[in-house]
């Protein structure tokens, strides 16, 4: 399940979580973000306690420092942290089947 959250939300998280977090960059208004939400909802479902996946809206005010700090300048981008660290990123709308190797990759 996918879990709508803030930028010091999605920090604290990568202060604490210990499985990897894949956190889905997006605004209401972008086209692809719309499109790839049903598809990260679903891997999220699929892998459901392997890991955590989180959606940041980069619009919104308290999550702008964030957005800066991962240097997110294109969405969707769903970037998936291990350790606390960025390890790797998938930038656009994606197929299912892309997304879910993505996440498999980088579990």
């Amino acid at each position: 399940m996918v879990k709508h959250i803030n930028g010091k939300e999605l920090e604290n998280l990568l202060a604490s979580e210990q499985r990897t977090i894949f956190c889905d960059f997006w605004a209401s208004w972008c086209g692809p973000c719309r499109m790839l939400a049903p598809v990260f909802e679903e891997i999220s479902n699929a892998y459901d306690g392997q890991a955590l996946f989180v959606k940041v809206d980069v619009d919104d005010e308290e999550s702008a420092s964030v957005a800066i700090k991962y240097q997110i300048t294109s969405i969707p981008n769903v970037i998936a942290f291990k350790g606390g660290v960025p390890k790797d990123s998938s930038l656009g709308f994606v197929p299912q089947q892309a997304l879910e190797t993505f996440v498999k990759n980088n579990l």
